[in-house]
C-alpha cells in the first residue's frame, strides 16, 4: 500500500475513535477535547487532498476559536450532568434511528454517478494556489450561495443584538450614552469630616479636656 494511503487509513481511524468518544464521554471537558481531535485529523486528511486553505481554516477557526469558547461555557457553567443523562437510555432508540437515515443517505449520496469516476488532476506546477482556486470557485459558479449564506450571517448577529439589548423587566440596563455623559462631580464627592474629639471633653467644646 501507497505510504499515503497508510497515512489517511491512520487519521481516519483516529478521525472515528474521537468521534465516537465526543458523544460516549461522561465528563463534558474530555468531550470537547476529543472534539478538538476529530478536527485535527479532518485538517490532517484536508492537507492529504491538497485542501491546505480548509484546512488550516478548519484549525484556526473550529479548534482556535470556537472549541476555546465551548470549553470556558462548560467550565464556568454549573450544570449538573447526570441529571442531563438521566434521560440518554430511553431517547438511544430514536438516536439509532437518526443515525441509522443519516448512515442511509450518505451511502446514497457517494454511491450515485454524480460522486463516481473522477477523472484524476493534471499535474499541478508550483504556481498552483488552493487559496486563489477556492475562491475563484465561490465567487464564480458558488456565488449566490455565497452570498446567501453571508446574509443569513448577517441576520443572525443582528438577532443575536437584538436579543441581547432588549429590555426585560427586573434586569438592569447598561446605558452608554449616560456613562460618556459623566463627569467627576457626579460620582465623586468629598465630605469635610471635623477630626475626633479628646476622651472627656465637652460636646459644645470640642478639643477641650474638662478638669
Amino acid at each position: 500500500m501507497h505510504p499515503l494511503g497508510l497515512i489517511f487509513y491512520f487519521f481516519a481511524a483516529v478521525l472515528v475513535v474521537s468521534a465516537l468518544r465526543v458523544i460516549t464521554a461522561r465528563n463534558p471537558v474530555h468531550a470537547a477535547l476529543f472534539l478538538v481531535l476529530a478536527f485535527f485529523s479532518a485538517a490532517a486528511i484536508w492537507i492529504l487532498l491538497e485542501a491546505e486553505f480548509l484546512a488550516l481554516t478548519l484549525v484556526l477557526v473550529y479548534v482556535g476559536a470556537v472549541m476555546v469558547l465551548f470549553l470556558f461555557v462548560v467550565m464556568m457553567l454549573d450544570v449538573n450532568f447526570d441529571t442531563l443523562r438521566e434521560g440518554f437510555w430511553r431517547h438511544l432508540p430514536v438516536g439509532l434511528v437518526v443515525a441509522g437515515l443519516m448512515v442511509t443517505e450518505m451511502v446514497l449520496v457517494l454511491s450515485a454517478e454524480t460522486f463516481r469516476g473522477a477523472p484524476a488532476p493534471e499535474p499541478r506546477g508550483f504556481d498552483y494556489s488552493n487559496t486563489r482556486e477556492l475562491g475563484a470557485v465561490l465567487y464564480t459558479q458558488y456565488v449566490y450561495a455565497f452570498e446567501l449564506a453571508a446574509v443569513l450571517l448577517l441576520v443572525a448577529i443582528v438577532a443575536a443584538i437584538a436579543l441581547t439589548l432588549r429590555r426585560r423587566e427586573g434586569v438592569r440596563r447598561t446605558d452608554v450614552a449616560e456613562q460618556v455623559r459623566v463627569r467627576p462631580e457626579d460620582r465623586l464627592r468629598v465630605l469635610q469630616v471635623p477630626p475626633e474629639s479628646p476622651v472627656g471633653a465637652k460636646p459644645d467644646e470640642p478639643g477641650q479636656v474638662s478638669q
